[in-house]
């Protein structure tokens, strides 16, 4: 079964826009009639405005007629490795140019899926966990002036059904790294106090920075903020220099988690042989694909480290996510960032509810687009 055509779909999201203003997806198509579905991952970088889309259509479009048309749809191994080896430009890892490879990857496990009638994870060693925890997060800038409203929220979350939430108390500010100070650092204590006051240990909590602190800063917070025992500290230095975060990790007995801006087997190898993060939070949309993703999470799993991917995203780029989760051992949980579009988007939309993903059992992705809704959304 060869790959004989494709088409780029832009498509505006829906208010809050989570995943960005618009979403950029692939379509592959075969000689057989199978079509398989792929996301580049937009976020707030590319999408918000129509136009910046135009390099990211013209690199996938360049890359699928280059190294994907005419191929053996099966071949996933094999033009991945080409598409990532072949041009000195794009052999150095990149979130430019990676996140391509990740659509088209996606597009192909679709294609195998469906044309084994099986669900990605089946292909890859099978369904692992019946059901995915997952986790959502506080609106942190919410509890500026008022961080004793975190308990009430937190509150809401356990009744909810949530086992896990993400707060960044350190709302981000350029330029960065930089130095956080005794004041932000006792507003996040009593932020984490009323936590605490209102859910007792039944609700954990991971802090979220983007990479924000200096490691120095990085250090004092983790110290001071260890007596609440998050449930990890996410990104405490900017993730490009992994032996400051290696020195953090050191310094703290709260669980260091990053990935969401790295890409390939590569960086995170060095991540994780590096002991700088035990939580994984790979992004299947940008770190290489759903392939690349499964041999991540195997590095993780020789090294006794976890997963929880990164989840800012549209819904495919989310569906190609639940099928490494629900295959992978090792797997903590599941970011679920979803907006409205998530919902109304696919026939059966994927299940998010009381704290956890159901995963779905359709063949490829397990997803299959409304067109009604779709062809409401399309950008030309």
């Amino acid at each position: 079964m060869k790959v004989t055509d494709f088409r780029t779909l832009v498509v505006e999201n829906e208010p809050p826009y989570i995943g960005g203003r618009y979403l950029l997806w692939l379509e592959l198509q075969t000689d057989e009639g199978i079509t398989g579905l792929g996301e580049r991952i937009t976020g707030s970088t590319y999408s918000r405005r129509l136009g910046d889309l135009k390099s990211q259509i013209s690199l996938i479009e360049e890359m699928v007629r280059q190294y994907v048309i005419g191929e053996s749809a099966f071949n996933i191994e094999k033009i991945w490795d080409r598409m990532y080896a072949s041009r000195h430009d794009y052999r150095h890892p990149s979130l430019h140019a990676t996140p391509v490879l990740s659509a088209i990857d996606m597009a192909l496990w679709d294609i195998a899926g469906k044309a084994a009638g099986q669900p990605i994870y089946n292909l890859l060693g099978g369904k692992y966990h019946d059901t995915l925890r997952a986790y959502a997060y506080m609106p942190g800038g919410s509890f500026k002036d008022n961080p004793e409203a975190a308990g009430e929220v937190a509150a809401q979350l356990l009744g909810e059904g949530n086992s896990a939430c993400k707060i960044d108390p350190f709302m981000p500010t350029y330029p960065i790294p930089r130095d956080i100070s005794l004041p932000e650092i006792e507003h996040a204590v009593k932020i984490f106090e009323s936590i605490r006051d209102a859910v007792g240990n039944k609700l954990e909590v991971g802090i979220g920075t983007h990479g924000q602190l200096t490691t120095y800063s990085a250090i004092r917070v983790a110290k001071i903020l260890e007596p609440y025992h998050p449930f990890w500290f996410e990104e405490p230095v900017p993730p490009e220099n992994i032996d400051e975060m290696a020195r953090v990790a050191a310094h703290t007995s709260i669980p260091i988690a990053s990935g969401e801006r790295l890409v390939t087997k590569y960086e995170f190898s060095q991540l994780i042989e590096k002991k700088a993060a035990q939580i994984i939070q790979l992004d299947v949309g940008q770190c290489g694909g759903i392939l690349e993703a499964k041999k991540i999470a195997a590095i993780a799993e020789a090294h006794y480290a976890m997963i929880a991917p990164h989840m800012y995203c549209g819904p495919i780029a989310a569906a190609a996510a639940v099928q490494i989760d629900t295959c992978s051992p090792n797997f903590l949980i599941q970011e679920a960032n979803q907006g409205p579009l998530h919902k109304i988007i696919f026939k059966e939309p994927i299940v998010f509810e009381n704290g956890a993903i159901i995963p779905p059992t359709g063949p490829g992705l397990g997803i299959e687009l409304d067109e009604s809704v779709l062809k409401s959304r399309i950008v030309e």
